[in-house]
């Protein structure tokens, strides 16, 4: 029981400790797509972009974008 409770532990460390700090927004919904097959990506995943920005999925293909506009910006306390 000991063992699962400090794996339970260590694993949500692990999980904490990827999170960006000041970064509690998420990408916008794409409701419409491109119809290419497979649209080139300007990056995979958040790492991928400068600081500041998040890779979302855009009409045609994976962009870094800013945060969106009217976006409440919570900062650390």
């Amino acid at each position: 029981m000991k063992a699962v409770a400090a794996l339970l532990l260590v694993g949500m460390l692990i999980l904490w400790a990827e999170l960006p700090t000041g970064s509690a927004w998420s990408c916008p919904p794409v409701r419409f797509t491109c119809a290419l097959h497979n649209p080139r990506n300007q990056c995979l995943l958040d790492r991928h972009c400068p600081r500041g920005r998040r890779c979302c999925r855009t009409f045609c293909g994976k962009k870094c974008i800013t945060r969106p506009s009217g976006t409440i910006h919570v900062s650390q306390v």
